[in-house]
């Protein structure tokens, strides 16, 4: 399945999402206890305020991660597992090693002996002639 990477937009807003603790353990419990959950479940599972939860379960909208069905007065909250790892595994991606064909090859000195070697050589080349150290 070919899905459109993500944008650095939403991968930082993703990131962002998952770097609280209670979000990350939102998204556990959505994603083992599976389906829809009502806001009033997720609540009761943190010692924390219902408005401190209700902004938690704000941010996972916004960045995508949670899908909202709102009835009436109620909430249920389900995870949006096709985002979630497209976001995830797209940036994963960048942190597998590279082919050898895409290996950086650097064309300098590989150390600092050999920079020093090479400015010297440099210098000496730039110098006007008759005039020597």
């Amino acid at each position: 399945m070919n899905r459109p990477a993500a944008t650095l937009e939403e991968t930082e807003t993703v990131f962002m999402a998952l770097s609280h603790d209670v979000r990350r353990q939102i998204l556990l419990i959505l994603s083992h206890l599976g389906g829809e959950l009502p806001s009033g479940y997720l609540a009761a599972r943190f010692r924390h305020s219902w408005p401190t939860t209700t902004r938690h379960l704000g941010v996972l909208e916004k960045a995508g991660l949670v899908e909202v069905h709102r009835r009436g007065r109620s909430s249920q909250y389900r995870i949006n597992r096709e985002k979630l790892s497209r976001v995830l595994e797209g940036w994963l991606e960048n942190l597998r090693p590279p082919a050898p064909e895409r290996t950086w090859a650097p064309s300098g000195p590989r150390t600092t002996r050999g920079l020093a070697r090479r400015k010297r050589s440099k210098a000496t080349k730039n110098e006007p002639k008759g005039q020597k150290r």
